[in-house]
């Protein structure tokens, strides 16, 4: 089935805010800077937000015509020129939102941005400065002295640290999302765009370029989903009064690229994620679920793999696969007042019929179909009960809401407690996990924009034949979603999702292709690029729940971690300690003013002065007689319908009134990803253009020394790696000064002993510190006398390099090839102009060899003119009279051609 349609590019990108002393207007263009939109946000209401977008595209003559009316009209004599009454404000990328405490409204705007990844030519940015503006003229600004401590507490929020967006690609959904609603049949399109079409003056319209539809593309934008997007309570005020246009979603959580370079073929490798804003919160303020099935730290993982070298959602190959990590889904928390480094597991209320499980789950349904697999990572046996406090009654719940379930699509439970397994020198660990994730694979399966390749059918392979997921003509989907957790859900899910996700990527990898078995192993450049990922990810996620970065990680439980490691862990340990004590009321605080939980009102108790933040979260505490649902049926009706497939990706009406379809010509700004990402009209710089400096295997992992293969798939040791040959003064002298550095230190303490001392839900937990180099590198101290040395090694020498000394003079036995292979390089050059045989003119030292195919005039010797048809050849002499002043008459098509182009460019 063909692509029908494409995702509308905003037509805000570059915002400048001017500014009278009445108004505010917001000028935002594309990136082009050939449509603008303006915004008058009024400064005359000390408490009001009153803004008017009149909805007109404008040009850019039009707008500087308008902005020179302002100008002219603001000053304070008529015809003065030595003052202006228009002032450039600022300039911005986006507006994060409007928020208002005790006075009037601020205007938040984002001043600085930077390119993280690239998917299909959609940029993904990250927040890297912003800019709050108060709103109200002076003249009528009503102080307030809280005012002040309002604002530094949601100034604490640091909209720099992790806040992605993107003009063009919805971030709050997955890819499986995003290119399902764009393969949308074509005649719910069309109807949906005849529900949907807004009234526009079209100049050409009688040409029929657009209501005849032969080069028209539909354009599609969908809602976001909500519960991922940060500033919805920001953007609120205004979603019903301006154009979508200016509403710019943002996520919290994480995203990174690498590319992974096969043999000169480049694959990306995006991992993103995505903070749920329901019940957000610190690592002890706020722990497992409230009344509406939103648990806390909720995060979905999402790796992406696309092939770089088709640049298209329509022809290019992609691939994703999603997880959840989150809290146990029950009434539960732990009480810090103790100042205990692990404080006691308290089940809050009792929920016999798994009410708050059943509303979790029943959204985990609509999103992502069935199955939904739990791997439960929290301890099973314990001396004194802490943990299993929660998988006791985490079964209890999933034991009671799959006897109401159907059979096919009942909740599989897996228990693992792999803090047991941990400390036990007889079990491995990750070889483990890798059964649990083979396991989980098959029955989720994966998504996949392209049908099975040919190669699958001619040699099958027995893993792939049993794949789960729901197989389509246009690929393949993921139906079900794998849930971890453990207590913090930080370390111990995070090495498990790592786990899954290497068996996710070795089946997407095979689906694209790229390798001949579904089957990736440990020490090669592919992993190694996929684990650092992974481990920037869970660092990320651990300093924003947690307060510190990961103490365990994927080396930790392969037992390879360098024993600098551990004396690192003890000041992480307290720094942990010091965050989860002191800091983290003030940031639950900041949380809950960001996200709109709590709002400032006259009269009322201050965020600071409440004693909980309890009854913000849990709604159905101010209600009298709060509505439940029925304690069998738990589910949505319309969803249990559709299951294996997700309800939230089914095309039915209700899902068809989330989206907005317009049709566009397909020259149109709006829809052509190519221009937006190439920009061929516009003078760009390198800074510009390579702005994104992605981690790229063949440069940070793949050896540098010649005979060893290149592929990212081949399993080298540990000092082979291009971080340790190239990365930190490589050489071979560091790397025996690790060893003996090594062998004249104590030795590390035992697995059983770091396992039981620190675990990701204890207050003991430790963390490293530094960079990702410093991960496999233990710290080396060198005077100025081991430097000479060291530079000495840095130069290899000429035969290292090449494997021949070019200085030397070259062997007979080797002059003699090299001549023999000249000799045959102008004997078959002889003998494509000629039809006498090679015997015969051969002379005596080439060698005699029988030719098994005749190539054409066309070889490196010779180049054979193409062969070009009566059409090329008359385009060519026209192209030739055109230069010489003869013009030639245009085609009814090429002049229509040319209008729509002048019409989309400057009207």
């Amino acid at each position: 089935m063909p692509v029908a349609a494409a995702p509308i590019i905003s037509l805000v990108q570059k915002l400048v805010l001017y500014e009278t002393r009445a108004r505010y207007f917001l000028v935002g263009s594309n990136h082009a800077e050939t449509k603008y939109r303006v915004l008058k946000i009024d400064r005359t209401e000390p408490k009001d937000l009153v803004i008017i977008d009149d909805r007109h595209v404008y040009t850019q003559q039009e707008v500087r015509e308008l902005l020179g009316r302002l100008d002219l009209g603001n000053r304070t004599k008529m015809g003065q020129k030595g003052s202006s009454g228009l002032f450039r404000a600022v300039s911005a990328f986006g507006v994060v939102g409007f928020v208002r405490f005790l006075e009037g409204y601020y205007i938040v705007l984002i001043t600085k941005r930077r390119k993280m990844a690239d998917i299909g030519g959609h940029a993904i940015y990250k927040i890297e400065d912003t800019n709050m503006i108060y709103i109200p003229n002076d003249s009528v600004r009503v102080t307030h002295p809280d005012e002040a401590r309002y604002l530094r507490i949601f100034q604490n929020v640091d909209l720099s640290s992790n806040f992605y967006f993107s003009y063009s690609y919805d971030l709050s959904h997955s890819l499986q999302y995003n290119l399902t609603v764009l393969r949308m049949p074509l005649e719910m399109l069309k109807s949906e765009t005849a529900q949907t079409r807004q009234e526009s003056f079209d100049i050409f319209e009688d040409e029929g370029l657009i209501t005849q539809g032969g080069s028209g593309v539909f354009g599609i934008c969908g809602e976001p989903y909500m519960k991922y997007v940060w500033n919805g309570e920001l953007l609120d005020i205004i979603k019903n009064t301006v154009h979508r246009d200016w509403l710019l979603y943002i996520i919290h959580g994480f995203c990174g690229q690498s590319k992974l370079l096969i043999y000169g073929r480049p694959v990306y490798v995006t991992l993103i994620a995505r903070r749920s804003s329901k019940f957000a919160g610190t690592r002890f303020l706020k722990r497992g679920a409230n009344c509406e099935g939103d648990v806390a730290n909720e995060v979905e993982t999402e790796q992406i793999l696309c092939d770089a070298s088709v640049m298209s959602f329509t022809a290019g190959s992609y691939s994703s696969y999603v997880q959840v990590r989150g809290s146990v889904p029950l009434y539960w928390s732990q009480d810090i007042s103790t100042m205990m480094p692990k404080p006691p597991i308290t089940l809050d209320q009792a929920d016999p019929f798994a009410h708050v499980a059943a509303l979790h789950f029943d959204q985990m349904l609509q999103r992502f179909g069935s199955p939904i697999i739990i791997l439960n990572l929290v301890k099973e046996r314990e001396k004194r009960k802490h943990e299993r406090i929660l998988s006791e009654e985490l079964v209890a719940a999933v034991t009671y809401l799959n006897q109401f379930l159907p059979p096919e699509h009942t909740i599989v439970y897996i228990p693992w407690d792999m803090a047991k397994y941990t400390k036990s020198k007889l079990c491995n660990v990750l070889d483990r996990l890798n059964v649990i994730a083979e396991s989980v694979v098959k029955k989720t399966g994966f998504f996949v924009n392209r049908p099975d390749s040919y190669c699958s059918i001619l040699r099958p392979d027995e893993k792939w034949n049993e794949l789960g997921g729901c197989v389509i003509p246009t690929g393949r989907l993921q139906t079900g979603i794998l849930r971890t957790n453990c207590v913090d859900c930080l370390d111990r899910t995070n090495t498990a999702q790592f786990m899954v996700g290497k068996c996710a990527l070795a089946y997407q990898l095979y689906s694209l292709g790229l390798i001949d078995k579904p089957n990736l192993q440990f020490d090669t450049d592919a992993v190694r690029l996929f684990e650092e990922l992974y481990e920037d990810h869970g660092d990320t996620l651990s300093l924003q729940y947690g307060g510190s970065q990961l103490v365990h990680r994927v080396k930790t439980y392969r037992k390879i971690a360098p024993w600098t490691q551990h004396s690192k862990d003890i000041m992480q340990t307290l720094s942990r300690y010091y965050s989860n004590a002191f800091s983290d009321a003030d940031r639950q605080d900041s949380i809950n003013l960001f996200l709109g939980v709590f709002h400032p009102t006259e009269g009322k108790a201050h965020l600071w002065e409440l004693p909980t933040d309890f009854y913000l979260h849990h709604k159905n505490t101010m209600r009298l007689l709060p509505p439940r649902r029925s304690y069998t049926y738990w589910w949505t009706p319309e969803v249990i319908k559709h299951l294996p497939l997700p309800y939230d990706e089914v095309i039915c009406a209700a899902n068809l009134k989330k989206l907005l379809v317009k049709k566009f010509h397909k020259y149109e700004e709006e829809i052509d990803i190519h221009n937006e990402f190439f920009r061929p009209y516009e003078l760009s710089s390198f800074d510009d253009t390579f702005c994104l400096a992605m981690t790229s295997s063949a440069r940070d992992f793949t050896p540098k020394t010649v005979g060893i293969d290149p592929s990212p798939f081949t399993v080298r040791k540990p000092d082979e790696t291009g971080k340790s040959v190239l990365g930190n003064k490589s050489s071979r002298e560091e790397a025996v000064l690790q060893r003996k550095t090594a062998a004249s230190a104590p030795p590390p303490p035992s697995e059983e002993a770091v396992s039981s001392s620190s675990e990701d839900d204890s207050g003991t937990d430790r963390e490293e510190e530094g960079s990702v180099s410093q991960r496999s590198t233990p710290v080396k101290m060198t005077d100025t006398g081991d430097c000479a040395k060291v530079t000495e090694n840095v130069v290899q020498s000429m035969k290292e390099v090449y494997g021949i000394n070019l200085s030397d003079g070259l062997s007979e036995e080797d002059f003699a090839i090299y001549s023999r292979f000249v000799q045959l390089g102008q004997s078959q050059h002889r003998q494509d102009r000629s039809s006498q045989p090679l015997c015969s003119r051969c002379s005596d030292g080439v060698i005699k060899l029988t030719p098994i195919s005749a190539f054409s005039q066309d070889n490196i010797y010779e180049v054979q003119p193409p062969r070009v048809d009566r059409k090329s050849t008359e385009i060519f002499q026209a192209h030739i009279q055109a230069s010489q002043g003869i013009m030639q008459p245009l085609g009814k098509e090429d002049t229509s051609m040319y209008r729509e182009y002048i019409r989309n460019r400057y009207l």
